[in-house]
């Protein structure tokens, strides 16, 4: 019981995560309040169930769990709520982006693994649950998703998995295992924009000049 308690409250942490930086971008890009509900929805959820589907998990998790909608009802209004502090709250809002990312990360790949994945497909669900409600949420705001450009994200989704993976193959507690790659993947994400690193960017050729 203590492994599934602890499991929901990574999963409840990350939704509410989510929940909060996908409304921001909607009232960024000036929605109205239906259009923020949809992308802090479509940003919390869309990864999970995407993973669900693959894995053939029905009905998905948030269809069963009615707190996960609750959650991001109540995430999504208390932003709203203070939207006029969006400046003054930038960085927070972006280490809740980034504790998301972590914290959905290993509940996909801790959920995957459960059900039999190896470890390869369990990191590829697990990091398909922490990007994919992102790029869903960037499409519908048109705009290139951010794991397909820029920025160290994905990467440090897969980089995180590894090392869960590696503590539990070295019989570290599990939810000591969990807690320290939850902890890389924030790192990873917040060294990553704080430096300015990134994965080289592949530009077309030039084109030759006609005689």
């Amino acid at each position: 019981m203590p492994e599934i308690n602890f499991l929901l409250l990574i999963d409840v942490l990350g939704t509410a995560s989510f929940a909060i930086s996908g409304a921001r971008m909607a009232l960024q890009k000036q929605l109205d309040v239906f259009g923020v509900i949809i992308i802090s929805f479509v940003t919390s959820i869309g990864g999970g169930t995407i993973r669900d589907v693959l894995m053939g998990n029905f009905p998905v998790n948030w269809m069963r769990n009615e707190l996960i909608i609750a959650v991001i009802l109540v995430a999504c209004i208390g932003t709203m709520l203070v939207r006029g502090l969006h400046q003054k709250l930038s960085t927070t809002l972006f280490l809740f982006d980034s504790l998301g990312l972590g914290l959905f990360t290993i509940a996909g790949m801790s959920i995957a693994l459960s059900a039999g994945y190896s470890p390869g497909m369990s990191i590829a669900m697990g990091t398909i649950s922490a990007c994919f409600g992102g790029v869903i949420r960037d499409v519908l705001l048109n705009q290139v998703p951010l794991i397909f450009h820029k920025e160290i994200y994905a990467s440090a989704c897969i980089a995180g998995g590894l090392l869960y993976y590696g503590l539990t193959q070295m019989n570290v507690s599990q939810h000591l295992a969990e807690i320290v790659s939850i902890i890389t993947i924030v790192l990873i994400r917040v060294v990553a924009v704080r430096f300015n690193l990134s994965l080289p960017a592949i530009h077309p050729s030039s084109t030759p000049t006609e005689k």
